[in-house]
């Protein structure tokens, strides 16, 4: 795990310099969703059982109220993880014919009546889809916070400007700048290239910027990256399948986070700690995202 004093090192390098730096120091426990393999992904109980486990980061993925509040939630839509379909029978929309509830189309006060926790378990009833804002008040001074613009275009359709509120939200917790605050360090990310480019030139973001991908990258393709990317999260098959990538991206002093490793689909490993192990000892992974932060290597 990352240690205080490499985190100030980071952020008097990132002040010194007024710009962004690599995110992070090796080896680095990124909580998925939180603690989501013995929680409710997305729930103030994963986010505190991260805490408890030691993760170095914990992630929230953001998606956008009706009201335009940012709320931590995987979907788009409502129905996996929540009760909507019970509170909210007659709202529902039909996509290629599937009922679905968009988070879009729900204020807060709505979405903040319905149980995001006893799909996974019956004691976790009761457990709320948190604003982005009860998530830091949760996390803040604790570990480092990497949030996730999800869907930023499908909000832009509706008017809603994700990457603004989310340098709202920042600005007034003061985490808006590299260093602001030594032990919440913030690191964002995203699949969309454009939401990225956008921090950069329209909120003029000075924090680390992390691109999500799926498709491996040629050399050349991570140069492009690097205009608008600090950091490379590839999926861990494609390091798998690849391992130079994390050295073409090192080359341009890129770091690499990998995603997901969890129970229960660990591949040719015997168990999840066996495939982080090797994806930061034999890889050289900076971090990585997992649903298990309890079995993150610590020697």
């Amino acid at each position: 795990m990352r240690s205080l004093a490499a985190l100030l090192v980071l952020a008097s390098v990132a002040v010194a310099a007024d710009k962004p730096v690599a995110p992070y120091t090796k080896p680095t426990c990124i909580a998925h969703r939180g603690a989501s393999f013995d929680a409710p992904e997305h729930t103030l109980a994963a986010y505190e059982l991260a805490l408890k486990y030691g993760a170095d980061f914990v992630e929230p993925d953001l998606q956008l109220t009706k009201d335009g509040v940012l709320v931590c939630l995987h979907d788009t839509t409502l129905e996996r993880t929540t009760n909507v379909k019970d509170v909210f029978p007659d709202r529902a929309k039909e996509v290629n014919g599937k009922k679905t509830w968009p988070v879009a189309e729900f204020t807060l006060k709505e979405i903040q009546m319905l149980d995001a926790g006893g799909w996974k378990d019956k004691k976790f009833a009761g457990q709320r889809v948190p604003t982005f804002q009860q998530m830091i008040d949760a996390v803040k001074g604790k570990a480092g916070i990497i949030p996730e613009t999800k869907a930023p275009e499908v909000y832009g359709k509706l008017g809603l400007n994700m990457e603004k509120e989310l340098m709202a939200v920042l600005k007034a917790n003061k985490l808006d700048a590299p260093g602001a605050d030594p032990k919440t360090p913030v690191v964002i990310q995203s699949f969309s290239a454009e939401s990225l480019k956008a921090l950069r030139k329209d909120h003029a973001c000075r924090l680390p910027l992390v691109y999500l991908f799926t498709v491996d990258q040629t050399a050349e393709k991570l140069k492009e990256m690097k205009e608008y990317a600090d950091g490379i999260a590839p999926n861990k098959a494609l390091v798998l399948k690849r391992p130079g990538l994390v050295a073409d991206a090192h080359a341009l002093g890129m770091s690499v986070t990998v995603w997901t490793c969890r129970s229960g689909s660990t591949g040719q490993f015997k168990d999840v700690k066996a495939e982080m192990r090797h994806m930061l000892k034999e890889l050289k992974v900076d971090a990585i995202f997992t649903d298990n932060p309890d079995q993150f290597p610590k020697e």
